[in-house]
């Protein structure tokens, strides 16, 4: 009997989800806060007047982004969470994504919507949209190898609809799913690791020129380390 009940909790435990290690909803009275209640406060850092907006969604709020600027000097804005290991996934298996709402007339050669490091240093992962189709992808760069490895969308999502990204790194396998659909793959090493210094960030890279800002609407943005 004890040994049933000693299988019973392993197997409980293997299909037990796994706690989120961060997540904005962007709802209640403070916007920016960690919802996970790991208490990755965002702050934001901006330049020319950038700034976001909330928009009422369903029963609770998501933040809409700078629009499309085509003459200097264009506002743009991020928003960061302090710098935390926390937030860093080594080699481990990694879930990550975000709501996004794009249309067409906001698509640029790419928009980052969450991303921890730079590809050019010191590793990254990140989930981004590019192109005038809008196709989003997911990118994983190692902390000793600067090659990139990018799982890109075969469909686009610059339809002015709400759509749910995800990001997952398994093994050697990355994919990226399209409102639950695997819509693209990539094989990385297996010995892959993600581990940096660098803050997180939504919405784009920083509030400097060329921060492949993001200009539609985001919510339910979060990452799941396991």
């Amino acid at each position: 009997m004890r040994a049933l009940v000693a299988t019973m909790l392993v197997v409980l435990a293997a299909g037990a989800p796994q706690p989120e290690t961060v997540r904005y909803t962007f709802d209640g009275a403070a916007t920016l806060a960690d919802a996970s209640g790991h208490g990755h406060t965002l702050s934001p850092v901006s330049r020319n007047g950038g700034a976001f907006r909330t928009v009422k969604r369903g029963g609770g709020k998501a933040l809409a982004f700078p629009p499309p600027c085509h003459k200097e000097p264009c506002p743009r804005i991020a928003l960061r969470a302090v710098t935390t290991t926390e937030l860093n996934p080594g080699r481990r298996p990694l879930r990550y994504g975000a709501s996004i709402r794009l249309a067409a007339d906001q698509t640029t050669k790419g928009e980052n919507v969450l991303q921890k490091g730079y590809s050019k240093r010191g590793s990254q992962y990140k989930l981004q949209i590019d192109g005038l189709a809008g196709r989003p992808s997911c990118v994983l760069v190692d902390d000793r190898r600067p090659e990139i490895h990018a799982a890109i969308s075969n469909v686009g999502v610059a339809d002015d609809r709400w759509h749910a990204l995800e990001c997952r790194r398994s093994g050697v396998r990355l994919t990226i799913l399209v409102d639950g659909v695997a819509r693209g793959r990539a094989t990385v090493p297996a010995d892959l690791s993600v581990s940096n210094r660098l803050p997180f960030s939504i919405g784009g890279k920083g509030s400097y020129t060329d921060n492949d800002q993001f200009q539609g609407i985001l919510d339910d943005v979060w990452v799941q380390i396991s």
